[in-house]
């Protein structure tokens, strides 16, 4: 099992501890930081089925195996340099050797923090996902709003189709900013991109 190995062919996560804090990075700093951050190639990696992983991302992003939650976070730092959406809509966590199902129950990644640097159409808007990823919204890394029963549902996409549910701290941050302007309808510029706020369904 995937789970079980302790040595795979792939960059070493980065321990949450040593992890830079976001208010004391410009959103320069985050860009150099995305781009010296290397991924592994999953979308060339084809190996054979091979079964379940026994895993599960909550909504909330706890990771679980055989129904525990996962308490490294390392571990999760490095399962999530893995996973990848395939074309009908299932998540997978893949190696050059291995490709095992796991369970996803709304978005892989959550995003639990923002900063916001400038104003109007110069904004550019940075997120750190809850496995310490850095991500700037802008047009490969679009803002989308869903209604729901239960509210809004508002991601950001990540890559490769994979997104992040924004928490509902970081929502409220973003709509407050959003309403600040005098865009109309709502929205939020990033790097050069508007996103309008108003949920579809």
């Amino acid at each position: 099992m995937l789970y079980a190995k302790r040595s795979l062919a792939y960059p070493s996560a980065m321990p949450m501890d040593d992890l830079p804090d976001l208010n004391l990075l410009s959103l320069t700093d985050v860009a150099r930081l995305v781009a010296e951050k290397k991924l592994p190639p999953v979308e060339r990696w084809n190996p054979q089925h091979c079964g379940h992983s026994e895993m599960r991302i909550a909504r909330d992003g706890t990771w679980f195996h055989q129904g525990s939650p996962i308490g490294r976070s390392a571990m999760i730092r490095l399962f999530s340099t893995i996973l990848r959406k395939e074309p009908d809509g299932s998540y997978v966590l893949v190696t050059p050797t291995e490709k095992l199902e796991i369970a996803v129950e709304d978005a892989p990644f959550v995003a639990v923090e923002m900063k916001s640097e400038g104003t109007g159409c110069n904004r550019r808007i940075a997120f750190r996902l809850n496995t310490g990823e850095l991500v700037t919204a802008g047009p490969d890394h679009r803002l989308r709003f869903l209604q729901h029963n239960d509210g809004p549902h508002p991601y950001l996409h990540v890559r490769g189709g994979l997104e992040a549910l924004l928490t509902r701290a970081v929502y409220y941050e973003l709509v407050e900013q959003a309403l600040d302007g005098r865009d109309e309808p709502p929205g939020i510029w990033s790097d050069g991109h508007f996103f309008p706020i108003e949920p579809t369904v």
